[in-house]
């Protein structure tokens, strides 16, 4: 079925429009130009126009990725429940599976520019503040602070890279489990401990899985 065309103006967002549905078929490996253009229904040399070439494409559909990600963590922080930033989280991750894998894709992704390095900034200091305490790190903090945050984080987001390759099918099939992921991660993650406030350091670029 062909797609409605597009309008002046409007073309930048066809086009992440398109790739995103090809991301929500086929993962980062279904995304090229070519199958972009096709999918958006525009000339074959439109999106290197507006992009640059794939790499620029992806950084930008990406850092959609990381502003949804920042709202999602950002609204959970209002829950009064302790373990809902890490819940929405990894719903944000079951919602949108193509996205989020491309997201740490740092193979395909381009960290220079400008969009992806301000919505992967904005990610990290919600992640840092949702993930690993309800406050924000101070700027210089000792180690073994450190490594608790970096506990948790790797915690989350390995569970999240399992659930999406499938790996927890075995785990989940246990009846106390009932199939829910949520029920094992709550027993699995433990609840964010608060730490001094400070000024959290953003990395330039996020860790990869």
């Amino acid at each position: 079925m062909s797609r409605p065309p597009y309008h002046h103006g409007n073309l930048r967002a066809a086009v992440l429009e398109a790739a995103e549905r090809l991301l929500d078929q086929g993962g980062p490996s279904a995304l090229s130009l070519r199958a972009i253009a096709r999918e958006a229904g525009v000339s074959a040399t439109a999106p290197a126009h507006h992009f640059g070439d794939l790499s620029g494409l992806l950084s930008d559909l990406a850092a959609i990725g990381f502003q949804r990600l920042v709202e999602t963590m950002r609204r959970a922080a209002t829950d009064p429940a302790p373990r809902a930033p890490v819940h929405a989280y990894v719903r944000f991750a079951q919602d949108n599976p193509g996205l989020y894998t491309l997201m740490f894709r740092s193979d395909r992704l381009d960290y220079r520019r400008e969009s992806l390095a301000a919505a992967s900034q904005a990610s990290w200091a919600v992640l840092l503040r949702s993930v690993g305490s309800e406050a924000r790190m101070p700027a210089e903090s000792d180690l073994a602070t450190l490594g608790q945050v970096t506990f948790r984080w790797s915690l989350l987001h390995g569970f999240c890279t399992l659930l999406l390759d499938g790996q927890l099918r075995p785990l989940l099939a246990n009846p106390a489990c009932n199939g829910d992921p949520h029920v094992l991660l709550d027993v699995m993650v433990p609840p964010p401990a608060p730490v001094r406030p400070g000024p959290v350091p953003i990395p330039t670029r996020p860790p990869s899985p």
